[in-house]
């Protein structure tokens, strides 16, 4: 068996997903394609995105799309984040009920191959696809659709993020994405959410932050850094990096005076009383 596996080139990969596809009759799901796809139609033209410099692979309840490198990413993400909503907007005012369409989106980049076979439609591998596939099935993004009373939600991967996004190009507002880590069968991924974190990920972002504040890009800031070690004769070496240090409830804060460097071991009480041995004074 002969393997035809094309050269990978490298593609911006634009995925689209109907949230609740299944739950929809064979009429519903055909009316729901055919919206995907106008929308869709609505959002490359806009980016100018020509037939001849887009793939596109229809998956049922989504899309695959290869976009060709040199259409700007910049363009994509402007007509992801306006024409996008508006394109919904304006299906789902003439839509029925049953056939209202939320999108969630994922825009990555990478290297793709195709597997071409005769008989047969479609074939993509690579690596940076699979990954874009794992970001769109992540929970996260699905919590987010459901949460928000707008009809799509958007991810961009960390490659998109810090190419495009932070730099703040026309159109792009860094402050609006938040950094998101994504596990996913066997992968941890981290990607950016456009708008609000769900409230489950806000939760998880907060407790790692451990009282930090929030990074200008919406990321999650270093909090103070605290390392305790035993010594073999049970004292402990405590050595601090930024914030204040803690004893029972105490905080020790400010210049501290008359030890400048060394190990504190034995007890330490925090009032009138102060034992055991202070090294390196």
């Amino acid at each position: 068996m002969s393997l035809t596996l094309t050269e990978p080139v490298n593609r911006t990969i634009l995925l689209l997903d109907i949230e609740s596809f299944s739950k929809r009759d064979d009429v519903e799901q055909a009316f729901l394609r055919r919206g995907l796809h106008s929308v869709v139609e609505d959002v490359l033209a806009e980016a100018g995105v020509e037939p001849d410099r887009q793939y596109r692979e229809d998956r049922g309840d989504g899309l695959i799309i290869l976009v060709s490198a040199d259409i700007p990413k910049t363009a994509l993400l402007r007509a992801l984040l306006t024409t996008a909503p508006d394109a919904l907007r304006d299906y789902n005012r003439v839509a029925a009920s049953s056939a209202q369409m939320r999108l969630r989106t994922v825009l990555a980049s990478g290297e793709v191959a195709r597997d071409p076979r005769e008989g047969t439609v479609g074939g993509l591998v690579g690596h940076d696809l699979n990954q874009a596939c794992r970001l769109l099935d992540a929970d996260v993004l699905r919590e987010a659709l459901k949460q928000r009373a707008t009809d799509c939600v958007l991810c961009v991967s960390t490659p998109v993020y810090e190419g495009v996004v932070r730099h703040g190009h026309r159109g792009l507002r860094p402050e609006e994405f938040h950094r998101v880590d994504v596990a996913v069968k066997t992968d941890r991924l981290e990607a950016w959410l456009h708008g609000p974190l769900p409230q489950r990920a806000s939760a998880a972002a907060a407790a790692s932050c451990d009282g930090g504040s929030d990074s200008p890009a919406g990321g999650t800031a270093d909090a103070s850094i605290a390392r305790n070690r035993v010594t073999e004769g049970g004292g402990t070496n405590i050595t601090v990096h930024g914030g204040s240090l803690t004893f029972g409830g105490s905080q020790v804060n400010g210049d501290q005076i008359g030890v400048s460097g060394g190990n504190v071991t034995g007890d330490v009480v925090m009032g009138s009383v102060q034992r055991g041995e202070q090294g390196g004074r």
